[in-house]
């Protein structure tokens, strides 16, 4: 035998096999298979010669031929694959791959469900419990204007069941039974959506409150947002009640005028409506509006969508709701009360009251999603009447389209703007005229002056300059130095100096003021007392800069609400407390923002009694005499160059108006004068800005305003404005008094005292006695010169048919013998 253990092959031929046999098995050796044996030679065998045995064995045998260890032979291997077939894995592979995969994503999965926190309400986006905030009237009961969020939180108890089942209904049927999320709602869903008879979404209500109401989930369609809102409705359902999802639910979501349940039902079918009180159809119509809140308040698809929610609820409890179908209607609602929320004067109230807030850190968007109660201090019968007043007595204005108007009424005790006039329309014109627009205060301003005059130790005695300043040269002078609009004698006291309101005498005052304060052009008695009244510091600053003493006759640049304040050291005995229109702030009934009412005593009382006996005597027989108003009243009148602003600032113990008028042209590049179009110069060439010349945009206006001559005087227009005001806002007010005259203060002779010259005794010669002068009641006796230009005189005619003329024809007919001349002529 062979070292292999196999027998060699026999030398010389190889018998033949039997007929018809195309192969034969090989027997074999122990511990080897039977091998099949090839036809034909029985085997491959060397060529060139006999048969050699081979080392290691024979053919079949351990490292031969066929043997074993022979990987040479393929024969019984699988075909290798060819092409594409050789780069696809076995379905073994596939299949360890996939379970692996599978794995690995369950695993992932409930890492991240055991890392979701659970929520709680210290979780909750700020918008899901934004409130708007409410701005009242002083009385703190009558709402101006609703700001930001629509929104009231009401608690589960406070809302009807009825709407509980509409919107379960219609929007999450499963909602009582679910664990959070609804695997068939999703099929339910897809199916409804690719068929066209989409009705529910595929989030449940405790879906789709997570997304709304917690932070964290925003509204973005991602799959990492949509696994987070699964995971976190999972939770919520674990951890609350039904009832609070739900409450939490109704209390966030939009439904198009308001946020929330109580809000809608209040903004859709009135102020006394509640959630508590929704019949079924209103219950069924705030459920369709879930879906799209946009839509119209009685669009077709809202329609068509309050029919679903009808049949919805009929499915869902049939003994209760099972003949509604046939018998609800679609309710009607009221008019949008959120339409033109700023329109009319309700606007200019809340744009104040929201930048004084602003300026004491209370943002505007925390004010629309604070839910505060804003109490301001405008009264509501008084803000009407400031508009009623305005447009009366601007029917007879001239050129009154292109006239502004502003008024500004002010408590003096406390700073309170009780009312104002800015415009008719905030949402048309948001220019807030007495907060707004700063003009020349004119002579209206020289009371500030003759308050710093009393309060330095000077008397109403003292004599002033009449006709001419002193001294004559004082900086800020114009050419020909500072004079007065007439003529007057040259020394006045400061009584009269007021009432007349005479330029000279209050330069001069405001120049001796600094004299003895060493401070010449800083004008710094004047300056502190006006800054301390509440005007800009910054302003007048730059005023006494710019044209130095003629700050002293109203150069500065204020506003109607600072004079009405400002006038409030007159009226309150020298006290003032800065203009202001917020009385509080509340968020619920915690008090967040009270209100700021520091007094300052800012000239002596003594000083301030004086000084109203001055401003009394402007309308006794001043520039704006005979304009009282039946009860302690003073004020001063200022106009300034040109009559471009008029003013009339007045006040009582109890009120402090100001009002100011100037005119402004619309006048294009070429010159042309165009309308203003409400109040305002259009910037826009045609009949609007849409339709108009597109060349002209706000950044390049087809026309600007420019201030003109208003052609009247402060006498005029505003006054009969303040006092109209005035006589309303007094009703049913008791008369109150001033504080008597203090007559302190020593006399300050600027200019010599007039010194009465004694006449000598003259014979008395009569003269004639005019028609007019027989009862002593003709204007020649008190109001004017007969024959002078301001004074009006009815010429008798005579009896003949020439007109008579008392100054140029006998005072008798020539057949008449005359009378005995008189002394004198009466005056």
């Amino acid at each position: 035998m062979s070292p292999g253990g196999n027998l060699p092959f026999p030398q010389g031929p190889r018998p033949v096999a039997p007929a018809g046999a195309t192969g034969g098995f090989q027997r074999p050796v122990e511990g080897e298979s039977t091998q099949m044996m090839g036809a034909g030679s029985g085997g491959r065998r060397r060529r060139g010669g006999p048969p050699q045995p081979l080392p290691g064995g024979g053919p079949g045998g351990p490292g031969g031929p066929k043997g074993p260890d022979d990987f040479d032979d393929d024969d019984d291997e699988p075909r290798r694959r060819t092409g594409w077939r050789r780069f696809v894995p076995s379905w073994k592979i596939v299949v360890a791959g996939v379970t692996v995969v599978v794995a690995g994503v369950f695993g992932m999965i409930a890492i991240a469900y055991a890392n979701t926190p659970v929520p709680d309400k210290n979780d909750a986006q700020a918008e899901a419990l934004a409130q708007g905030s409410t701005v009242y009237y002083a009385d703190g009961k009558t709402p101006i204007a609703h700001l930001g969020t629509k929104r009231v939180i009401v608690d589960i108890s406070k809302i009807s069941k009825t709407l509980q089942d509409a919107v379960i209904a219609i929007e999450n049927d499963t909602f009582r039974e679910d664990s959070g999320i609804s695997i068939p709602a999703m099929f339910r869903s897809v199916w409804m959506t690719a068929t066209g008879q989409q009705l529910q979404g595929a989030s449940t209500i405790t879906q789709q409150m997570a997304r709304n109401y917690y932070d964290g989930l925003s509204q973005d369609v991602s799959v990492k947002r949509k696994v987070m809102e699964i995971f976190v409705a999972v939770k919520i359902n674990k951890t609350m009640e039904k009832d609070e999802i739900l409450e939490q639910y109704l209390n966030t979501i939009n439904f198009g005028r308001a946020y929330g349940i109580e809000a809608a039902a209040q903004a859709y079918f009135g102020k006394k409506m509640t959630a508590a009180k929704l019949d079924v159809n209103q219950a069924a119509y705030l459920a369709a509006r879930v879906q799209t809140p946009s839509w119209s308040a009685d669009e077709p698809a809202l329609q068509s969508r309050f029919k679903d929610v009808v049949a919805a609820m009929a499915r869902l409890d049939p003994a209760k709701y099972g003949n509604l179908p046939q018998t609800a209607k679609f309710p009607k609602t009221i008019k949008d009360p959120n339409l033109n929320e700023m329109g009319g004067l309700k606007g200019y109230m809340v744009s104040v009251a929201i930048h004084e807030l602003k300026g004491r850190g209370l943002t505007e968007e925390a004010i629309q999603s604070g839910g505060y109660k804003i109490v301001t201090t405008f009264d509501p019968k008084l803000m009407k009447t400031a508009q009623k007043v305005v447009k009366n007595v601007m029917a007879g204005v001239p050129n009154t389209r292109e006239v502004h108007t502003s008024l500004a009424a002010v408590d003096p005790t406390n700073g309170r703007v009780i009312a104002f006039y800015g415009g008719d329309d905030y949402v048309k014109d948001n220019w807030n005229e007495p907060f707004d627009s700063a003009k020349q205060a004119a002579s209206a301003f020289k009371p500030y002056v003759l308050a710093a005059w009393l309060d330095a130790g000077y008397s109403l005695n003292s004599w002033l300059p009449g006709n001419e300043t002193v001294p004559k040269e004082i900086p800020g002078q114009a050419r020909g130095g500072f004079t007065n609009d007439h003529g007057g004698p040259a020394a006045v006291t400061a009584i009269t100096a007021t009432s007349a309101s005479v330029n000279t005498a209050y330069v001069s005052m405001a120049y001796k003021l600094d004299e003895d304060t060493g401070t010449i052009g800083k004008l710094s008695s004047v300056r502190d007392i006006v800054v301390e009244a509440g005007f800009s510091e910054q302003r007048m600053d730059a005023d006494i800069k710019r044209g130095t003493y003629q700050f002293s006759i109203g150069s500065a640049q204020v506003t109607a609400v600072e004079q009405a304040a400002g006038y409030s050291i007159f009226a309150n005995a020298g006290k003032h407390v800065n203009y202001h229109v917020i009385k509080g702030v509340y968020q619920g009934k915690q008090l967040k923002y009270p209100e700021r009412k520091p007094v300052k005593q800012v000239i002596s009382a003594e000083a301030s009694a004086d000084a109203v006996v001055a401003l009394e005597e402007v309308l006794k027989s001043g520039t704006a005499g005979g304009q009282g108003i039946g009860r302690p009243a003073g004020g001063k009148t200022g106009t300034n160059n040109e009559e471009k602003e008029a003013w009339f600032v007045g006040f009582t113990p109890q009120v402090s108006t100001a009002v100011g008028m100037y005119r402004e042209e619309c006048r294009t590049k070429s010159g042309k004068v165009v309308p203003p179009v409400n109040a305002r110069c259009p910037y826009w060439k045609g009949k609007t800005p849409e339709t108009g010349d597109p060349k002209f945009t706000m950044a390049n206006p087809y026309s600007q305003p420019y201030e003109v001559s208003l052609g009247f005087a402060g006498a005029s227009f505003p006054t009969r404005i303040w006092r109209e005001f005035m006589l309303e806002a007094h009703k049913n007010k008791p008369v109150a008094q001033f504080p008597p005259k203090a007559g302190v203060g020593a006399p300050e002779n600027i200019v010599p005292s007039p010194t009465p010259t004694p006449k000598p005794e003259e014979e008395v010669i009569e003269e004639p006695t005019l028609p007019w002068e027989d009862d002593g009641g003709g204007p020649g006796e008190s109001e004017c010169f007969p024959g002078a230009p301001e004074c009006e005189v009815d010429i008798p005619d005579g009896g003949g048919e020439v007109p008579f003329d008392p100054f140029s024809s006998p005072a008798t007919p020539a057949q008449q013998q005359a009378p005995p001349a008189s002394s004198g002529r009466k005056s």
